[in-house]
């Protein structure tokens, strides 16, 4: 028993196994690039910029960043829902015993609109952090919504060009070569503004 949960445990963390399985659903058509992308929402482990690069790779740069923008930005919705119109409506009076979700409705209660954007901007940020912090809060569902469509948009542009850079690298090394650089220059900027709203 202990041997299965472990492997499902791998194979479920695996980018390969996301994409055989959603491969076998080939005529859904823009629907298996879109449930690709959503499915990093529910499992965190995923490599969200391995996704996108997948989708750019299959799909064209524009194409590819509107799949993945779309199915980042539903998955995420749907874990901010859970958190709100579930956990917090009917399990908030159990839920509020764990210290974690405590810190996490006082930690927004210091967070604002920019701040929001720039950590939904930022791919190196515990997004799936995010919408639980939010989701068992009272910010204002509509602006959290926007907000993550908006600051989703600007990393999943970034992640599309790295994407695309990794396609042309063959003709032209210097795109990725500043791809790295952007990525390398995003991960500490991303470090940083996490370490400075208590997110490390």
């Amino acid at each position: 028993m202990e041997d299965m949960l472990q492997y499902w445990s791998t194979q479920i963390t695996s980018l390969d196994f996301w994409k055989n399985l959603l491969d076998s659903f080939e005529g859904l058509g823009p629907l298996v690039p879109v449930l690709l992308a959503m499915v990093e929402s529910f499992v965190p482990p995923l490599p969200l910029i391995a996704i996108v690069a997948l989708n750019v790779a299959a799909h064209g740069p524009v194409m590819g960043f509107l799949y993945s923008w779309c199915g980042v930005v539903v998955g995420g919705a749907i874990m901010f829902t859970f958190w709100r119109r579930v956990v917090k409506r009917f399990f908030w009076r159990f839920a509020s015993r764990f210290e974690l979700f405590r810190k996490a409705e006082k930690w927004v209660s210091h967070c604002d609109v920019p701040t929001l954007f720039t950590l939904a901007m930022l791919p190196f940020t515990p997004t799936s952090f995010l919408h639980l912090a939010f989701g068992i809060s009272d910010f204002d569902s509509r602006r959290y919504i926007l907000t993550l469509l908006a600051g989703k948009a600007v990393m999943i542009a970034m992640m599309a060009l790295f994407g695309q850079s990794l396609t042309n690298a063959l003709e032209n090394p210097l795109y990725l070569v500043l791809a790295i650089l952007l990525w390398v220059g995003m991960y500490f900027a991303s470090k940083l503004f996490c370490q400075k709203h208590h997110l490390d």
